[in-house]
């Protein structure tokens, strides 16, 4: 390696360790400003993850004062505190149940999760890591419940599914092993609008020629079962039935089926599908208003022993956030099995629903066994870790997923039955309950996608110090002048006593005497020390960079310029949150120099007469145009050379578009010159433009005084272009025109000729080497023809 090439490395591993340290010290100061604001034990370990407490016994009054209780490790190291006296508790991970992942069998569950338990006590606001694995299992239980729609018009699609059970089983087999089949049915809400309560309608809602069953709300046909024939035998023989309006009750039959778990017959562990079949929408929450029934859905079981919905007419439809919440809490997936006309209707209500997904139905639903096999593979293929975390707990995951770079992610595609992910969970608690007997939570993590299974994680709050328990306070100390208890260090003093060692004593009237000295004499603002101190015998005890009799000011709070207080020691000085300025310097931050040096432009004038110099800085009028730093430029402006044109043609050649008596009363300031200079510098500005004789003029501008007063020095004599001799151009022109056809007919007489000349040499060269046989016509034949009979032998002399 060359010397060059170490010193480079060298540089940028230097560069590399000072931001590393630079990052590092801010952080510390943070963290450092924010222990130290903590006053207890408790509040101290939750307030951040680098904040320790020291519970060392100090007696000397001064050094008590100097110190702080709540600081970084290592600033209580270095300030004295022993390792034994600081408490700086740490996570503690106990794995209390870690199956490994295994394929099901007639004796075991499956197991695609773990671990599937752990007890962790947890330390607020400083992250728990841990690792949850997740492996697809083979055989892994499949519950699929079809919920359909049984409207007339969709009888077609009835005896379809009937007819496709055994098929559904048998391709179903060949993913899993463990499969079973269950149906439900559902109308709507037997009242008006919904459905017609005339009696004979009632009875059959189809016409006279189609009977039909009498319309209900839900109803379980058949629990889930291994039978596909008897799956086939029960859809076949639910009859159809009817109603009035469009959409259907769906949703009241999805959150029956869903929360009915021991009449349905739902597994666990298992996939739960639920598949809802319709050709037409559904009701939502609200809708029930129109027949009077305004009780809210209450998301639990109603099912009489004939496997009917019974609180069809006394309760609402749910909302889609109540479906979703049954859905969620159930782990069951909601696939829509919907005609091609309710498509996009669905598929917009998928969206809402964890997992869920909309397929298109053929017109016989011909194709249904294909889409359940699809969906299923879609939703299998794909594991989805979610959580019920309550308010002051949050996760975040990362994973490689199938080899993947590792990315923030919670969702894992395109898996295959034996393979496996890896999930790094990072949690945190970011406060402690409120409630401070509430020390432990609950919270699960789960792959969702209908599996049933979950990681239960026991969580214990290390929101209180062991100091703090009463184990371990020593009531009436001396320490504390047998006036309160000596807890983790420092005095919890009794009620009428104060101070660090409780050394104040205040009766109900003294303690508002000592608070009111502590406070702003005639004020409103009934804030003790400001909220920045506490009020300790009639006197304030600031915080740290607070001061004054109040902890009014803070010398460290003012604005900042350049990163610095007040724009530094040459600009300013922060004075109890206020900055005084330098002389030259004014503004909240000492921010604005007072000279107007910079915005002076080249012409003299203060941001060239376009705009106010402040602050230093010139600030241009918007409607002149101008900008930069001192208002000089300007691009959308004409130029002065635009401006004064038709002033100088008017005056100077009595052309233009300026009329004699508007030239002679605008126009002046200019004079005509036998020449003037051909170019522009600092001072005079050089013009040039066509007259309208086509003639070039041209002039020279400077200013006088100030850039509103130009002098005007006009060339007396125009640069006219010569005259063109118009017939020497037209006989030019037919000149050359003949000229261009005699060689255009030149040169073909000459290819021509060269052509002839080549064909004559090539027929006589062939003339030449013909031979032809002058004694015989070659293709001359003879008039007569001559046979001989092969059996006649002439005649014998």
């Amino acid at each position: 390696m060359t010397p060059r090439l170490w010193c480079c490395l060298l540089l940028s591993t230097t560069l590399l360790a000072f931001v590393a340290v630079s990052h590092g010290q801010e952080a510390d100061v943070t963290a450092t400003s924010l222990c130290r604001k903590m006053t207890n034990c408790s509040a101290c370990i939750a307030g951040g993850p680098l904040c320790a407490w020291c519970k060392e016994q100090i007696t000397d009054v001064k050094e008590e004062q100097s110190r702080h209780r709540c600081d970084v490790l290592a600033n209580h190291l270095k300030g004295g505190c022993a390792q034994v006296d600081i408490v700086n508790p740490d996570h503690d991970i106990n794995p209390t149940k870690d199956t490994p992942p295994r394929s099901g069998s007639m004796t075991e569950k499956p197991i695609q999760l773990s671990p599937q338990e752990m007890k962790i006590k947890v330390r607020p606001n400083k992250p728990v890591n841990f690792k949850v694995h997740f492996k697809l299992a083979e055989n892994y239980p499949v519950d699929l419940y079809y919920l359909m729609d049984m409207s007339r018009s969709m009888n077609i699609h009835r005896e379809k599914l009937a007819a496709l059970g055994v098929k559904i089983s048998n391709e179903m087999a060949a993913i899993t092993e463990d499969f079973r089949l269950g149906f439900g049915s559902y109308v709507d809400k037997v009242t008006m609008p919904y459905v017609s309560i005339y009696a004979p309608k009632l009875n059959n809602p189809c016409s006279e020629s189609d009977k039909c069953a009498a319309p209900y709300g839900y109803r379980h046909e058949l629990s889930l079962t291994n039978d596909a024939k008897i799956f086939s035998e029960k859809v076949l023989a639910t009859p159809i039935s009817g109603n009035l309006d469009v959409p259907e009750g769906g949703f009241d039959a999805v959150v029956q089926a869903v929360v009915c778990e021991k009449q349905i017959g739902w597994r666990n562990p298992s996939r739960k599908l639920l598949i809802l079949s319709s050709d037409s929408g559904v009701h939502l929450a609200g809708d029930g208003y129109l027949a009077g029934i305004v009780r809210p859905n209450d998301l639990n079981c109603h099912m009489d022993a004939d496997n009917y919905y019974t609180e069809s007419l006394n309760q609402d439809y749910p909302s889609i956030s109540q479906v979703r919440e049954v859905l969620q809490n159930k782990d069951v997936v909601l696939i829509f099995a919907v005609t091609q006309n309710q498509f996009n209707v669905y598929k917009e209500l998928s969206d809402f629903f964890p997992n869920s997904l909309t397929g298109e139905l053929k017109n016989d639903s011909s194709n249904v066994v294909q889409l359940i096999k699809e969906v299923y593979q879609n939703i299998s293929s794909q594991v989805e870790l979610k959580t019920n975390s309550t308010e002051g707990i949050s996760f975040k995951f990362r994973s490689e997923c199938l080899g993947t770079k590792k990315m923030n992610t919670n969702k894992c595609l395109g898996l295959k039955t034996g393979q496996s992910v890896t999930f790094d969970v990072e949690m945190t608690v970011t406060q402690c309950p409120k409630d401070p007997t509430q020390k432990s939570r609950v919270v699960e993590i789960s792959p969702g996608g209908g599996l049933g299974e979950k990681l239960v994680l026991n969580l214990e709050f290390m929101c209180e110090c062991d100091c703090e328990l009463p184990a371990n306070e020593v009531p009436l100390s001396p320490l504390c002048e047998g006036q309160g208890t000596y807890q983790c260090g420092i005095c919890q003093c009794d009620a009428g006593f104060a101070g660090r060692r409780c050394e104040c004593e205040t009766d109900k009237e003294s303690t508002e005497a000592l608070d009111a000295q502590c406070r702003r004499p005639n004020s409103t603002d009934l804030t003790i020390c400001s909220n920045k101190g506490q009020c300790i015998c009639g006197a304030c005890t600031c915080l740290p960079d607070y001061r004054g009799p109040l902890c009014e000011c803070n010398d460290f709070s003012c604005d900042n310029f350049e990163d610095q207080l007040c724009g530094g020691p040459t600009r300013g000085t922060c004075v109890c949150g206020k900055c005084v300025c330098n002389e030259g310097y004014s503004g909240n931050a000492c921010s604005c120099p007072e000279s107007k040096e910079n915005c002076i432009a080249s012409s003299g004038e203060e941001c060239n007469g376009y705009g106010q110099c402040v602050c230093g800085v010139c600030q241009c009028r918007l409607e002149s145009g101008h900008s930069g730093p001192t208002c000089e430029d300007c691009p959308t402006c004409p130029g002065l050379c635009e401006e004064t044109k038709l002033c100088v043609q008017c005056t100077a050649f009595n052309s233009g578009e300026y009329s004699p008596e508007y030239c002679k009363a605008n126009c002046t300031n200019i004079e005509m010159v036998p020449d003037v200079q051909k170019y522009s510098d600092e001072k005079i500005k050089f013009c040039q433009f066509k007259d309208d004789d086509d003639c070039e003029f041209y002039y020279n501008y400077e200013y006088v005084g100030n850039k509103k007063n130009i002098y005007i020095k006009v060339q007396q004599t125009k640069a006219c272009p010569a005259q063109a001799n118009v017939l020497a151009i037209v006989l030019g022109v037919i000149a050359g025109i003949v000229a261009i056809g005699l060689a255009i007919l030149l040169i073909w007489k000459i290819l021509t000729t060269i052509n002839d000349r080549r064909e004559f040499a090539k027929f006589e060269k062939e003339r030449e080497q013909a031979k032809w046989d002058t004694a015989e016509n070659p293709i001359f034949k003879q008039a007569t023809s001559t046979f001989k009979n092969p059996t006649y032998e002439g005649q014998k002399s």
